[in-house]
């Protein structure tokens, strides 16, 4: 799958003839587990957020049809990663011996905490022009933090919801976003 969404990525630039420098590929990390957790951890908060602007991209029209047929099943496979991700984590940990699971329950948490951490640090540069976060300007529309962690929340329900309910789901950012809904009223 990532390297479908990776092709694709590569076919828009050429497309709309994006410069981007060329970059040495990356060496697989030291740690390959350690790096698994970071990243998907990334992604659980990114995906919760992504379900809610690609569904305000789609309704306010500034995704046209096409490009939301194309970018749909993308969409739909990031949920897919993040359950495995969750799934996979609780299965691991079931796995080692009893005496080895609070340490990596401890280190789950330390991923958690550093993605989170990556993001705050990523809102608190909104004034700095990143289109992650100013990117909603363009599409001209008025909604109210609340309302956007409420379209979050229910995006993210519809696109889990698709499956086996006897997997695990992410709880964090789902957690916090509806607190949050409560305090904006």
């Amino acid at each position: 799958e990532e390297a479908r969404h990776s092709a694709l990525l590569e076919l828009m630039v050429k497309q709309y003839d994006i410069h981007i420098a060329a970059t040495a590929p990356v060496p697989l990390p030291q740690n390959i587990e350690w790096a698994f957790l970071r990243t998907e951890y990334g992604e659980c908060f990114d995906s919760f957020f992504a379900f809610g602007l690609f569904a305000v991209a789609k309704d306010s029209g500034f995704f046209p049809p096409v490009l939301v047929t194309l970018f749909e099943p993308i969409i739909q496979e990031e949920a897919r990663h993040i359950l495995f991700f969750v799934n996979w984590v609780v299965y691991h940990r079931a796995q080692l011996p009893l005496w080895r699971q609070p340490a990596h329950l401890a280190r789950c948490l330390l991923g958690m905490t550093v993605q989170a951490w990556s993001r705050l640090q990523t809102a608190r540069g909104v004034g700095n022009g990143d289109f992650t976060l100013k990117g909603h300007e363009a599409l001209d529309i008025d909604i109210s933090p609340r309302n956007f962690l409420a379209l979050c929340l229910k995006e993210n329900e519809c696109r889990l919801g698709r499956y086996d309910p006897r997997l695990l789901r992410p709880r964090l950012v789902p957690t916090l976003a509806k607190a949050l809904c409560r305090l904006l009223r």
